[in-house]
């Protein structure tokens, strides 16, 4: 009884307090609002591209409840920019509360429609502001970002299903068209040759057609959608001729594949994309000084290792931040010169399924952090068990001469065969690492390993981001000597008569 009666006094006492409060008493802002930035600037996008959230926060730091008779985009409805106060959406509010000694966030976002704004320029700033109040107590934030104009390429979508495009071609090699559930659409004779006058936007898988030839000059950038990608089909070819670029921090003359997001925080984050997909049949495949970053597989290559010439041909490039493999290569042809691959979620490369592969001075680290990954740097094997869980087997021939096999796992190689077929590999001059105590491997068996150098640091400048040049500890320095060896490395140094594994000959890094 005792205790109920103290209940009701203290809920009486609460509702007496209540009732005195002057919670909505807002008086009239007096263009005193303080923020966390005078200007929010929002990174580079695309036209027609959503960019990330970015926020602003607005102080009342009186002691009174104030109403902000109104917040809005200086353009209005007209406006490229999008606001959320508060957790409202849209473009203009009116009396917006904020209490004594409080704060409020305000999330902005801009998509540039070039449907509705025609561009000025190719690449040009696009502002606004957001006015809080009016007349004596109007203030601003100003808003500011690079809109940069390209070369939009994207199936069709049908107006009354909704329903993506998707390619359609032959698939089992029996020269008969196939359906195929992968979004996209063949490449126009218009559209073969990518410039770089541009940057080159696609949706979905840009496809090149049977009998046709991808050309992708010296600079071009080609940005990928989520889920995108290009695909070569049968007795097509893809030629990224990249060229050495003269500055290399600026890598105006190097072809690069990345993500279509511009913005910082999307510049190394793994599969943003899908692939360069070199399907069974396609021909000649050349990539030359390309960087094929944040992708899912950065090449994907499959079948016809009995080619007359390689399938694929990669040099001087660079594959960063795969989600999944760097190169993955299923009973193809592939050879390798000067090539970087780091950061992958499971092999940087992978030969599987048999084929003939060749690498010479490469780089195939693995420096992932993000996930535990299962496979090595380097991947090897010639059988594959498919879902009948049949085991099928092709020989397997792969050569890999002055190369660097390392990364932040114990055992960077591993080579698993079925004894029905060939399981070929040689690994000369090459630095591996392999420090495990129940080492499979006899690393003296000149069939398969020569000159080897085990476990040695090879003190990558900064190999968890990507720079795989080496610092004057490394022990891949002057392991190499034979006329074999490429003359110059990926940037252009000469290798002399003593030289470095690896895609990078040492030269001393200039202090800034």
């Amino acid at each position: 009884m005792k205790r109920s009666f103290y209940f009701l006094i203290s809920i009486s006492i609460l509702l007496l307090w209540s009732s005195c409060r002057k919670d909505f008493d807002f008086s009239p802002s007096t263009g005193e609002l303080g923020f966390s930035k005078d200007t929010v600037y929002l990174d580079t996008v695309f036209s027609g591209i959503g960019s990330s959230t970015y926020n602003l926060k607005v102080y009342n730091r009186s002691d009174d409840d104030i109403s902000i008779p109104s917040v809005r985009l200086s353009q209005g409805e007209n406006s490229g920019y999008r606001l959320n106060v508060d957790g409202t959406p849209g473009k203009v509010f009116e009396d917006v509360e904020l209490l004594a000694n409080d704060s409020l966030f305000i999330f902005i976002e801009t998509t540039f429609n070039p449907n509705t704004n025609p561009l000025p320029a190719d690449e040009f700033l696009y502002t606004d502001a957001i006015e809080f109040d009016s007349g004596n107590n109007l203030q601003k934030v100003e808003l500011v970002t690079l809109i940069r104009d390209a070369v939009f390429i994207f199936p069709d979508r049908d107006e009354d299903t909704h329903v993506i495009e998707t390619l359609t071609f032959d698939v089992d090699g029996d020269g008969i068209a196939d359906e195929t559930s992968i979004q996209g659409r063949f490449l126009d004779d218009t559209e073969l040759t990518f410039t770089n006058e541009k940057p080159y936007v696609i949706y979905g898988y840009a496809a090149v057609d049977e009998g046709d030839v991808l050309t992708i000059e010296a600079g071009a950038r080609v940005h990928f959608h989520a889920n995108s990608g290009l695909l070569i089909t049968n007795n097509a070819s893809l030629k990224v001729n990249g060229e050495l670029s003269t500055d290399q921090e600026l890598l105006e003359n190097e072809v690069i594949f990345e993500g279509d997001r511009l913005e910082p925080l999307f510049s190394d984050i793994p599969g943003q994309w899908g692939t360069i997909y070199l399907f069974d049949g396609s021909v000649d495949n050349e990539i030359h000084y390309a960087t094929i970053k944040n992708s899912t597989i950065g090449v994907f290559s499959e079948f016809n290792q009995d080619a007359v010439n390689d399938k694929l041909t990669i040099t001087n490039s660079k594959i960063y931040n795969s989600s999944n493999f760097g190169i993955f290569g299923r009973a193809t042809s592939i050879r390798g010169e000067n090539v970087v691959i780091n950061n992958s979620g499971q092999s940087s490369f992978a030969g599987t399924l048999g084929g003939k592969y060749n690498f010479t001075h490469s780089t195939l680290a693995n420096y992932w952090d993000s996930s535990f990954r299962q496979f090595p740097s380097v991947l090897l094997n010639n059988f594959f068990i498919d879902a009948d869980n049949t085991i099928i087997t092709n020989d397997l021939d792969a050569n890999f001469s002055y190369c660097i096999i390392y990364g932040n796992d114990n055992a960077e190689f591993d080579a698993s065969g079925d004894s029905s077929s060939e399981l070929g590999f040689k690994f000369t001059d090459c630095l591996i690492r392999f420090d495990v105590s129940d080492n499979p491997y006899d690393f003296n068996d000149i069939e398969h390993f020569e000159n080897i150098t085990l476990n040695d640091d090879p003190f990558f400048v900064l190999p968890f981001e990507n720079d795989l040049r080496l610092n004057e500890n490394s022990s891949a320095i002057d392991l190499g000597n034979s006329m074999l060896s490429l003359p110059n490395d990926i940037l252009g140094n000469v290798r002399p008569s003593t030289f470095d594994l690896g895609a990078y000959q040492y030269v001393p890094i200039e202090e800034d």
